[in-house]
């Protein structure tokens, strides 16, 4: 044996290949694509982005920009290219997702150590090393067969993705540029000053403020249009962190403008005055001619879509490119069946790795597949597992998978599931802070064993 198989060919996927082809060991990676296509995918490429095209905050400060902090550090091939293909968005990094997939195949594609084979795979060698990582719409005979590797019923959550619309449709005589609290007003400013500061500004968001008339009656029509209908087979289970703008909202009238809508930060350039809520578009693609509904993931019908967000103001005539969609997802159960190197505890040739685990989002994905990616090797080489520590980010993912919880869900990078400081410390910022450069000396300790 002197390869390793990999079979999806998403961002876990392509991180884990990357790795290992990285280490001197051939790679077979297995893509259905373009021969088949599932219900969310359209591109050719590999690791093709199908939400949001954030990969969220680079605050070191923030859970998600020490992980990509982490992975930079592991030389990360796939947040190296979203460094590289990023389109203006504050202080998150937004890539545009056409260059990026195009830029990760072309990496892929050239390493000679890479063998992408296009097809579907339904039996899984168990006397091979293999990394599944197949995401969260894996279906049909291959999620037969690991339900039947990994012994359990296949869970199921909802994961709904956002419509996307044209800058040109957009009605920039409601509509305004800027940042969270960078737009508002300031005590010292003169309202003259602060119009001519917000005036110059370029910001990566477009804002469409609401006065309560205009909120309430979209409101209304929210929560009363045509969803589309589940099937029988689909449990109706839906991920906290992804739930459908409608079905948010029916927790009650004001729980937009808490969530998505909350107009803190921000001033209404037509009134000087803080808005009753406000609808965020965050840039999608390099160009900056189309725009991200931000926290608008939604399981409307396309038509009710086009009904009821041409209600927004700034948005009567909006294009919308790309109507939102909501798909089933799929992922295991880990804490029952993983260890903390993504390695299959009934069977060590067998790793999982991407959204299938129970990792949430893009950059813990990536940490997934680089993580799984390392141990491939060193089982290949029989050598020891890399175990990254419970301090950094990468560890506390691979920990949170791996402990068994008998409420476990997806898990999205966060601060709490990082082991406390010695000391106790009021300050948000500087707690987590703190908690980062830990991470960080941490990893580099970890790096000295990897090879």
């Amino acid at each position: 044996m002197n390869s390793i198989t990999i079979i999806g060919g998403g961002l876990a996927g392509c991180e884990a290949a990357y790795q290992i082809a990285k280490r001197g060991i051939k790679v077979k990676l297995y893509e259905m694509k373009p021969i088949k296509y599932t219900e969310a995918h359209s591109n050719k490429n590999l690791a093709e982005i199908v939400c949001s095209n954030s990969f969220k905050s680079n605050l070191h400060t923030n859970a998600c920009g020490l992980l990509k902090e982490e992975l930079r550090e592991l030389d990360s091939l796939l947040i190296k290219i979203a460094d590289e293909t990023q389109v203006p968005a504050g202080q998150a990094l937004a890539v545009d997702r056409e260059q990026f997939a195009q830029r990760v195949t072309e990496e892929i594609e050239k390493n000679e150590l890479i063998e992408i084979i296009k097809e579907e795979v339904s039996k899984i060698n168990k006397e091979e090393i293999t990394i599944i990582a197949t995401g969260p719409l894996t279906t049909g005979e291959l999620a037969k067969e690991i339900a039947e590797i990994t012994g359990q019923d296949k869970l199921y959550f909802y994961d709904a993705a956002a419509p996307i619309i044209t800058k040109e449709s957009i009605n920039f005589d409601i509509a305004f540029y800027g940042n969270r609290y960078e737009q508002e007003k300031s005590k010292s400013e003169t309202e003259e000053e602060w119009r001519k500061r917000i005036e110059k500004q370029d910001a990566s968001y477009i804002n469409l403020p609401m006065d309560k008339e205009e909120y309430e009656k979209f409101y209304n029509e929210l929560i009363n249009a045509e969803i589309v209908t589940l099937h029988e087979f689909e449990k109706k289970e839906i991920f906290e962190g992804c739930m459908p703008l409608e079905i948010m909202a029916k927790r009650g009238i004001d729980t937009l403008r808490y969530g998505p809508l909350k107009p803190v930060g921000f001033d209404d350039p037509r009134t000087a005055r803080r808005p009753y809520a406000i609808v965020q578009l965050r840039q999608d693609n390099k160009e900056g001619n189309i725009y991200n509904m931000v926290g608008f993931q939604t399981n409307l019908k396309f038509g009710e879509q086009k009904r009821v967000f041409s209600m927004i103001p700034g948005l009567e005539n909006a294009e919308i490119v790309k109507y939102g969609v909501m798909h089933r997802n799929t992922y295991i159960n880990s804490t029952q069946l993983l260890d903390n190197t993504y390695n299959l505890k009934s069977n060590s040739n067998i790793y999982f790795a991407g959204q299938i685990t129970g990792v949430e989002g893009y950059v813990e994905s990536i940490s997934s597949g680089m993580v799984a990616a390392i141990n491939a090797c060193n089982k290949l080489r029989g050598e020891s597992k890399t175990q990254f520590s419970e301090l950094t980010m990468i560890g506390a993912l691979a920990k949170y998978i791996s402990t068994e919880n008998e409420r476990f869900q997806p898990m999205n990078a966060n601060f709490g599931i990082l082991p406390e400081l010695g000391e106790k410390i009021k300050d948000k910022k500087l707690k987590y802070g703190k908690l980062a450069d830990r991470a960080i000396e941490a990893l580099k300790r970890d790096i000295e064993g990897i090879k």
